[in-house]
C-alpha cells in the first residue's frame, strides 16, 4: 500500500517555498524604507531597519520573558497529589 499524501503545509518543498517567500517580503519591507518619508520622533526611530530590528528583539525578549515565566509558574508533577 502507498503511504498516504501529507498536507501541503507540512511537504518540506513547501516549507522551503514559504521561508523564501515570507524573506522576499520582509527584504522588500525593509528596502521599502528607502523610498519613504519617515516621521521619527526620538532620534532612533528613523535609522533604517528601525522597524524590523526592533520588531525581531522585541519579538526575541517576549520569547524569553514566556520561558522565564513559565519557569517561575511551573508547578511539580505531583502538585495535585498532596
Amino acid at each position: 500500500m502507498s503511504e498516504p499524501q501529507k498536507h501541503w503545509l507540512v511537504r518540506a518543498e513547501t516549507i522551503r517555498l514559504l521561508w523564501k517567500i515570507f524573506i522576499a517580503i520582509l527584504v522588500v519591507t525593509v528596502l521599502a524604507e528607502v523610498l519613504i518619508h519617515k516621521h521619527e520622533h526620538f532620534g532612533i526611530d528613523g535609522s533604517f531597519g528601525f522597524s524590523a530590528w526592533y520588531g525581531f528583539i522585541t519579538c526575541a525578549a517576549m520569547v524569553v520573558g514566556a520561558k522565564v515565566l513559565g519557569y517561575v509558574l511551573k508547578r511539580g508533577e505531583d502538585y495535585y497529589d498532596d
